[in-house]
């Protein structure tokens, strides 16, 4: 049993903040030097990222496609309002409860430049957010790339049948696991990471400096609830069905998720149980399927809320069109979202490279909770679910008895 507990990477993210932590208290001096354990870890990442993106919207896309094009269309459009919806509502709860705010200094204990990165007119300007989006399109090679996995997506998609197009994308998939074998192996190190960005915050800033983490797990808590209750309650009702209903009816499943962290374990028993509500095979694992990459409302939730995060750990304060910016730029970013455990974390430092705001060794304070955030992953299962119920009334007109409103 003590090994088993020791193998658990949960624990040992928790004993690697506890050290990271003392460390900082007790010897502080030594605690600023593990920072590059921190900077190590996320530039690796940052190495992969540009193939990971590609492959990953590239594969995507060229799954939407499939005999239902009618369902495919549906879903997406089902899909971007989602993603709408959920950056939105993420948006305004970080903004009005400035989880960041509480420290005197960001994570790297610089405060960069907003004036080179974002435009810093007090009013909204359509022409200063093309103008970041024209430049962040033609300057970075991170939107480039996605913009040509989607380009790619579409094209092998418009080819689906043919012999080298159907090869070329087995192959891509094939590829993609590869990929997520060796992310799954660099994530391992996490613990490592979160020591060196605890230790380091707190051996430069004092322990007062941790405290807004927890604000943040709490904020990304109340973000998740209010888009349960304010956007997937009233979609599952006007599709005739109950949520507290269907939440019993994949209690199984989402508890899977919650102990296990990936929702992929459970895709196979949502498929199944989903059908038996009475939607469409084809359209169960349609929906449900693409939905783990175009429909991750916890992971969008998470993704702008974080970034708001280190925007105000850093002291930076963003207009009404810095944030439009990010909503589009996160909307663009939020495609490469996986269901894959530290996908979040990833898309996270995808948006970071484009903004050019934050400053992105302060990314890894946040793996210190990331293992708290069961919250993000059983809302991106619950809004598949629902989605599933929606696109299947939208498509088929059906009434899902099961879990219908008393």
């Amino acid at each position: 049993m003590p090994i088993r507990l020791l193998n658990s990477t949960t624990l040992q993210l928790f004993l690697a903040i506890v050290c990271g932590a003392l460390l900082g208290v007790f010897d502080p001096k030594l605690a600023v030097e593990m920072k590059p354990l921190s900077d190590g870890f996320i530039r690796v990442i940052g190495w992969l990222m540009p193939l990971m993106m590609f492959l990953l919207i590239a594969s995507g896309v060229a799954g939407l496609q499939v005999r239902q094009r009618g369902l495919a269309g549906k879903a997406l459009v089902y899909f971007l309002a989602m993603t709408l919806l959920s950056l939105s509502l993420g948006c305004l709860i970080a903004d009005l409860t400035h989880p960041g705010i509480g420290t005197a200094a960001g994570a790297s204990g610089q405060v960069p430049n907003l004036a080179n990165a974002l435009p810093s007119s007090p009013t909204f300007s359509w022409a200063a957010v093309t103008s970041m989006l024209t430049r962040a399109l033609t300057q970075n090679p991170i939107l480039q790339v996605m913009l040509a996995g989607l380009l790619t997506g579409a094209l092998m998609a418009r080819a689906r049948g043919h012999r080298h197009a159907d090869a070329l994308r087995i192959r891509l998939e094939k590829i993609v696991e590869l990929l997520f074998k060796g992310l799954r192996l660099i994530l391992r190190f996490a613990p490592l990471a979160a020591f060196g960005a605890i230790a380091f915050t707190i051996g430069r800033f004092g322990p007062s400096s941790a405290l807004p983490l927890f604000k943040f797990v709490a904020v990304m808590y109340l973000a998740c609830g209010a888009f349960v209750l304010l956007v997937l309650m009233p979609i599952a009702r006007a599709s005739g069905a109950s949520l507290w209903s269907l939440v019993i009816h994949i209690k199984d499943e989402l508890l899977l998720v919650a102990f296990t962290g990936s929702s992929v374990a459970a895709l196979a028993g949502l498929i199944e149980k989903m059908q038996a509500l009475g939607c469409d095979r084809q359209l169960a694992r349609l929906v449900l399927t693409t939905g783990y990459t175009f429909n991750l409302s916890g992971s969008n939730i998470y993704l702008i809320t974080a970034v708001l995060f280190l925007a105000q750990m850093s002291g930076i304060e963003l207009t009404g069109a810095d944030l439009l910016t990010l909503l589009l730029i996160s909307l663009a970013t939020s495609l490469g979202s996986t269901s894959m455990a530290g996908s979040a974390f990833f898309t996270l430092i995808a948006t970071l490279n484009l903004l050019h705001v934050v400053p992105l060794e302060g990314v890894g304070l946040l793996l210190g909770v990331e293992r708290l955030m069961k919250c993000r992953v059983l809302t991106n299962v619950l809004g598949n679910c629902v989605a599933c119920l929606a696109i299947a009334r939208w498509q088929q007109g059906l009434a899902f008895d099961p879990v219908r409103r008393a």
